[in-house]
C-alpha cells in the first residue's frame, strides 16, 4: 500500500515517473523495515513495494500529460508525439475539443485493469508454478 501511494504521488508530478517511484519506494521500505539487512536478498517488501510504485506511477503519469500537456517520462513524450502526429494536442484543449477520445482513454484503462484481474486470478497458480522451473532452463528459453 505504501508503494502504491508513493508511486501515485510521484507519478502525478511532472518529471516523476515510474523509475523515480520504484527507487523511492525501495528506499522507503528499507527505512521502515524492522530488519533492513534482508533487503538485497529477496525480501518481499523490497520487491512488492517498488513494483506497486512502478505500476501506480505508470498509470498516474497520464494525468500531467493529458491535463497539462507535460510528459513526465519518455513514454509519455512518445504518447504526446503520437497524439501530435494525429493532429491532437495534449492538454486542456484535448478534453474540451475531443472529450470522446479523452474519456475513451480513461475507460480503456479501467477496462484493461478489470480484464487483468479477471484473467490473472484464475491463472495465479500457473504463474506461481513458473517459479519452480530451474534457472538453467528458464535462461535458455530467453536467450
Amino acid at each position: 500500500m505504501r508503494g502504491t501511494l508513493l508511486g501515485a504521488a510521484l507519478g502525478i508530478l511532472p518529471g516523476g515517473g515510474p523509475v523515480l517511484s520504484a527507487f523511492s519506494a525501495y528506499s522507503l521500505e528499507k527505512k521502515v523495515a524492522k530488519d533492513p539487512s534482508r533487503f538485497g536478498r529477496g525480501a518481499i517488501e523490497g520487491v512488492a513495494g517498488p513494483e506497486a510504485a512502478n505500476n501506480a506511477a505508470a498509470q498516474t503519469s497520464f494525468i500531467p500529460m493529458l491535463t497539462l500537456g507535460l510528459p513526465s517520462n519518455a513514454t509519455m513524450a512518445l504518447m504526446i508525439g503520437a497524439l501530435m502526429m494525429q493532429g491532437l494536442h495534449a492538454g486542456p484543449q484535448l478534453m474540451r475539443d475531443r472529450p470522446e477520445l479523452f474519456w475513451g482513454l480513461v475507460a480503456s484503462m479501467w477496462i484493461g485493469n478489470v480484464m487483468l484481474v479477471i484473467l490473472n486470478l484464475p491463472l495465479v497458480g500457473i504463474w506461481a508454478k513458473c517459479l519452480t522451473v530451474p534457472y538453467r532452463y528458464s535462461i535458455r528459453a530467453f536467450s
